[in-house]
């Protein structure tokens, strides 16, 4: 990757980052797709993380092969681990950037990345290369939250702070975090013209949901990657990331608490 392309992970793989992730499944994460997803094909999962919707998506497309694309030896190890763990034959793992594949031409049926594009320094060069290693007649697709799109109940001021901390985290990162209603311009600009867009919600509205997104957070604002860039940059002090931290717990422990997490979507035709 390029300097001018190169964009740093905001989230990090702290364990409390890797709970989050290791709870999404193609049903939760990628739904919109369906309907591509069939035995046989080949599919390439960009930003392939925890592995979690790799290995659904392998079992889906079984005996087609999926390959699964991640930045660096680390996260891709995260991948490995998880495919390790269902016995998985059929899934191929990479490292590359998704700027410049080192992949031919029409190799895949389905091009798939999922909260990644937020994260890139040129999403529409990525897309770009997405399209290329399409086959004719295949689909590009990708999925992104949109940050500013957050909403929830109560209204605690604190969490309006974690907002704003965390979209200055990653835009100082390169990257953009309110992606989701972007992917219709990007896919454009990326040179598609056959194009799906659509959107769906992450809802969590039951005591189970809320302790595990709250205690999540609660954790990850405090020791994670971008608590450690909110420090560094002097963006906020160890008490004001406490304060925040306590406000997560005091949401997840809310009888009504509710939150609502949109992502655009985009299915693209080759």
């Amino acid at each position: 990757m390029s300097e001018a392309q190169a964009a740093t992970y905001t989230h990090g793989y702290h364990p409390a980052v890797l709970r989050s992730h290791s709870n999404r499944t193609v049903a939760n994460s990628a739904a919109y797709l369906l309907e591509y997803v069939k035995p046989g094909i080949d599919l390439l999962d960009v930003g392939s993380g925890a592995g979690t919707i790799t290995a659904d998506f392998a079992r889906r497309v079984a005996p087609g092969r999926v390959t699964a694309l991640e930045a660096d030896e680390a996260a891709i190890d995260l991948t490995r681990a998880e495919i390790a763990r269902h016995g998985l034959d059929t899934v191929d793992l990479i490292i590359g950037d998704v700027h410049a594949l080192n992949l031919p031409e029409g190799r895949f049926d389905i091009v798939h990345a999922h909260q990644v594009l937020q994260h890139v320094r040129d999403p529409v060069q990525a897309l770009r290369e997405m399209r290329r290693v399409c086959k004719l007649g295949g689909v590009v697709a990708a999925r992104d939250a949109d940050y500013a799109g957050f909403v929830w109940y109560p209204r605690l001021p604190e969490l309006d702070q974690w907002m704003r901390w965390y979209q200055q985290a990653a835009r100082a990162n390169g990257g953009e975090p309110d992606a989701g209603r972007r992917l219709l311009s990007w896919a454009r600009q990326a040179g598609f013209a056959d194009i799906t867009s659509s959107s769906s919600t992450w809802c969590l509205a039951t005591p189970e949901a809320r302790h595990w997104w709250g205690g999540m957070w609660a954790e990850r604002i405090l020791t994670s990657k971008i608590a450690e860039q909110l420090r560094a940059q002097g963006i906020a002090t160890q008490a004001e990331l406490e304060r925040v931290s306590h406000a997560w717990l005091e949401w997840a422990a809310a009888p009504d608490g509710w939150m609502s997490i949109v992502h655009g979507e985009i299915i693209c035709r080759v």
